[in-house]
């Protein structure tokens, strides 16, 4: 099923022809259509979507609410920049979003076109309304491709390399990767000394003073769907409040019901000061949105933020009727029984096959990180493509992630059905022992 022909082949050449070549490409697939958990493509060969766009269909391809929602809209109104004529979309999805984000008091949102706007915001607002400048971000982060947004980014290839120099004020420290960590402890017995590190990086570092913000994907994606333990999170927290520090949480993929909850931070009890979201926001329509403590976000003065697309009118209907699909759905809900479906196997499957380092996830958001030896855990990226490759031989797209790139992500659409995920994962458990074999 990976070989490409017919359309396909042509319609690559033309992409090779016109695109460049930095855009990249991993399968050689051309989509004709798709709707909920399944993708056709111009050679009306069907496969089954488990990275869902890279976490952004939660609600699956085309969900009717949403695209009926889009069409009615785009009958009356497609633009008028809302800075200069305003529309109740983007009001009323504010103040939904407002009610959402998790913690008490009054919340306030705007809205941009992708996650990497929304960061860029984000940082701005911090910025403007603690009068610091430094940022501290983690290592195995992902936060975008813009010039803050990769310097946020911990990834160097593909996502820095070569695009220099980085944004000053930047400071990274090590994130709690517990199944690599980085001061080779072992949880629970390590004392968690990825949050003592703080005392020694205010002193050797920076001081706390001039931290305007510190960022963080409660469940990192990109990085390797690193899942970290309890005390951390809201540690992190502490740390912030204690040092006058705002505590902005990247829900960009891990929003809108992915892990079990709305947001992810809610699995741990944490109130973030901003929050971003994007991805799963709409259903595959570009709209972010950084939602944040009114007095913090009222920080920034009229026409320090926003931007000419940032909440379009189809945007912002599409944001409504896929966060009401996802309530009405109970969608949360089903993200903890498919990760209890999918943990399950995996685990199982882990006993019998070397190769599986680790299985982590939260709700809905699993990662399988492979390795060539467990005891020295050299991450084994090519095994990896070639569970990705033979899956996809086999009907299921799913992606790699990991900041060795040797994790397998699960991203399966929310409304995935039990027979869907059965078959998709029994093919993705024989491509991973076919090609454990081979190695």
């Amino acid at each position: 099923m990976g070989n490409t022909q017919g359309k396909s082949a042509a319609l690559i050449q033309r992409k090779n022809n016109a695109v460049p070549r930095g855009i990249a490409n991993s399968t050689g697939v051309f989509v004709e259509k798709a709707s909920g958990v399944v993708i056709t493509d111009v050679e009306g060969r069907e496969f089954l979507d488990f990275y869902a766009g890279v976490g952004v269909l939660n609600v699956g391809h085309c969900p009717e609410p949403v695209v009926n929602a889009i069409k009615q809209q785009a009958d009356k109104l497609l633009h008028s920049f809302f800075a200069i004529a305003m529309y109740e979309p983007y009001v009323e999805l504010a103040e939904k979003l407002n009610s959402l984000m998790p913690g008490s008091g009054t919340r306030k949102t705007m809205f941009a076109n992708s996650g990497a706007e929304a960061v860029e915001n984000a940082v701005k607002i911090a910025r403007h309304a603690t009068k610091r400048t430094g940022i501290i971000a983690f290592e195995a982060a992902f936060h975008g491709r813009t010039f803050m947004t990769m310097s946020l980014t911990s990834k160097v290839k593909p996502y820095k390399y070569g695009f220099g120099p980085l944004a000053p004020e930047i400071y990274k420290v090590p994130s709690a990767y517990c199944y690599r960590c980085h001061y080779c402890s072992t949880y629970p017995e390590c004392g968690m000394h990825c949050l003592e590190n703080f005392e020694r990086f205010f002193t050797a570092e920076i001081d706390a003073e001039h931290i305007a913000a510190m960022i963080i994907e409660p469940v990192q994606g990109e990085g390797g769907f690193i899942v970290p333990p309890p005390e951390f999170l809201p540690g992190l927290k502490a740390i912030c409040e204690n040092k006058g520090i705002l505590f902005v949480a990247d829900e960009v993929q891990t929003g809108f019901g992915r892990t079990g909850k709305m947001f992810a931070v809610e699995n741990w009890g944490v109130e973030p000061d901003i929050m971003t979201t994007a991805k799963s926001i709409a259903a595959g329509v570009p709209l972010s949105a950084v939602t944040g403590k009114a007095g913090y976000m009222d920080a920034p003065d009229a026409g320090n933020i926003g931007g000419t697309y940032g909440g379009s009118p189809l945007a912002c209907v599409a944001g409504l009727e896929t966060i009401k699909y996802i309530e009405d759905h109970k969608l949360c809900n089903r993200a903890e029984a498919i990760g209890h479906t999918i943990m399950a196997r995996l685990k199982t499957l882990q006993e019998r096959c070397s190769v599986i380092g680790d299985v982590r996830g939260l709700g809905a958001m699993i990662g399988i990180e492979l390795v060539k030896d467990r005891k020295t855990k050299e991450p084994a990226k090519e095994l990896t493509a070639k569970v990705v490759k033979y899956c996809l031989e086999q009907g299921v797209m799913l992606i790699s992630a990991g900041i060795f790139s040797n994790v397998i992500r699960l991203l399966i659409p929310l409304v995935v059905t039990d027979e869907q995920l059965d078959r998709g994962l029994t093919v993705l458990e024989q491509s991973i022992l076919r090609a454990a074999t081979e190695a």
